[in-house]
């Protein structure tokens, strides 16, 4: 149930990491802002220049005066996609946050409902794309395979009701980000860590269906066969968190 502490919500920071995004980002930006705007949410979108080796940065400039809400930054510091999303957090200025790919794959509607349910309350909204109500559109079969394969693993050793942890678009409340630093994972395991350790340490969250659908520009990051000792590492030591640390992380 929603907690009766929960504050209302002032802005959303819409997270989005890119490295090498040219194509993808003029129009998945178009629509999660017409989307935005058409749904009355007060907003930013953050998109995080991962050390492109294209033109990210500058059309991300350009855009700037199409959309009034977007505030490119620059990750100047370490790079892969969990330091670009840690980036884009610490510095994303609203008290709740979604992260959202560069590639489309995301559905702003989506978006827009992850707002509405922290509204009432919640302290996350994690999407999944494998309950009755969600869609799923060109998920290569290999991966499909093992993602199923993965988050029922994750499941069982945490013994949870979400099936869809490994997925990135999920939203926070400003609360949640800061309970559960610091943050470990430098790549994709992030997408894990996050939602694992909100869960272990105690906020409460709601599942809802998703829709997602596969890139139309560029090249997908996520590489399977480099992930998966760096998935098992951040499950593993948030597994040990839950069960050894005697409670010493969860909000109080």
């Amino acid at each position: 149930m929603p907690s009766a502490a929960s504050l209302p919500l002032n802005l959303f920071s819409i997270v989005i990491p890119a490295h090498d995004e040219e194509e993808s980002l003029p129009p998945t930006l178009r629509e999660l802002y017409a989307e935005l705007q058409r749904a009355g949410v007060p907003h930013e979108i953050v998109v995080v220049d991962d050390a492109s080796r294209d033109r990210t940065w500058a059309v991300l400039q350009e855009m700037r005066a199409e959309i009034p809400t977007l505030a490119p930054t620059q990750n100047t510091g370490l790079h892969g996609y969990g330091r670009a999303v840690v980036w884009g957090l610490d510095h994303s200025r609203g008290d709740a946050v979604v992260i959202m790919m560069a590639d489309a794959s995301d559905s702003p509607v989506d978006a827009v409902k992850y707002w509405q349910l922290l509204n009432e309350g919640f302290d996350c909204a994690f999407g999944s794309r494998f309950i009755a109500g969600s869609r799923v559109i060109d998920y290569p079969r290999l991966k499909l395979y093992i993602n199923r394969l993965a988050n029922l693993l994750v499941r069982i050793a945490f013994r949870l009701r979400l099936n869809d942890t490994t997925n990135a678009f999920k939203a926070y409340r400003r609360t949640v980000i800061d309970g559960c630093r610091p943050f470990l994972s430098p790549h994709f395991n992030l997408t894990v860590e996050l939602p694992l350790k909100a869960i272990v340490r105690g906020f409460n969250y709601t599942i809802t269906p998703i829709s997602w659908q596969n890139r139309k520009y560029g090249e997908a990051k996520l590489k399977i066969k480099e992930m998966g000792s760096r998935y098992f590492f951040i499950c593993a030591y948030v597994w040990l968190e839950k069960y050894f640390s005697r409670g010493d992380y969860r909000r109080h």
